[in-house]
């Protein structure tokens, strides 16, 4: 029985996956920052289940003690920690960056790449204590080198994803510590939506391409638990939204009347 922690779990994709990992029999550390949200996602998380193999903990990925108390948390109640997804994150409203606001490119950097650094930090050093252990980092728009207008703090953060898995798989090369890759593609949650306004042109646009794209929470996260419990090795990557399936849902596109939004 696998050990799971899982980073920004009390909503959207992050609870989705710890959901799928109940499911699958695994034991699971919910956090948020603010430990009444935890609470509340891991009762709901064990309400058709075992709570025993639930943990609820306040962590905010920008604090490193926190974050070293997160991973304590975990080993203290299950001996130790098998798996753990840096899913926390956050976006900022789409505007160019010379309009954008000071604060909250401050924020962004402190959450996507600061916290994102520091929380793999805390993980390799408790990984390589105990012999071994595996961290997904999730991937998002801009890690593929997708850029738009308006995506230039979030987009860079994400870019940045890429360089912080390669070079971390060469330095647990030889351990029992894997670094791998997690893609969920487009997944209609709150930090999707959140940074348009729903009024405007622009999301009539990207509204289009979602409803070819994307896909809800339920859909992704059980193929994103299974791959992620299959993995074997260092540099794994767990992909739904792939090249092929991408073509095949535009070239569909003209034939669908999907609506992740009714």
């Amino acid at each position: 029985m696998k050990t799971v922690v899982v980073t920004g779990s009390t909503r959207g994709i992050g609870k989705g996956l710890a959901q799928e990992f109940l499911a699958r029999g695994c034991r699971v550390v919910v956090s948020g920052r603010a430990q009444s949200s935890a609470d509340a996602a891991a009762a709901e998380l064990a309400s058709g289940g075992d709570a025993s193999l639930v943990r609820a903990v306040a962590c905010d990925i920008t604090d490193a003690a926190q974050l070293q108390s997160l991973w304590d948390t975990a080993c203290d109640a299950f001996g130790q920690v098998d798996v753990w997804v840096n899913n926390a994150g956050m976006s900022i409203a789409r505007k160019p960056l010379a309009e954008s606001d000071a604060e909250a490119l401050d924020q962004i950097v402190a959450v996507n790449l600061t916290g994102l650094l520091q929380a793999n930090r805390v993980a390799l050093r408790g990984m390589l204590a105990q012999g071994g252990g595996q961290i997904w980092n999730m991937e998002g728009f801009g890690s593929g080198n997708q850029v738009q207008p308006g995506m230039c703090a979030y987009g860079a953060t994400k870019r940045a994803v890429n360089y912080i898995n390669r070079s971390l798989q060469k330095e647990v090369a030889g351990t029992g510590v894997q670094v791998c890759t997690l893609s969920p593609g487009i997944v209609v949650t709150e930090l999707l939506v959140g940074d348009y306004d729903t009024d405007s042109p622009e999301w009539e646009k990207a509204k289009k391409i979602f409803n070819i794209l994307g896909d809800r929470v339920e859909t992704v996260t059980p193929f994103l638990v299974d791959g992620i419990l299959k993995a074997e090795r260092s540099g794994a990557k767990v992909a739904w939204l792939t090249g092929g399936k991408a073509f095949a849902r535009f070239m569909a596109a003209p034939f669908s009347s999907r609506d992740l939004f009714s």
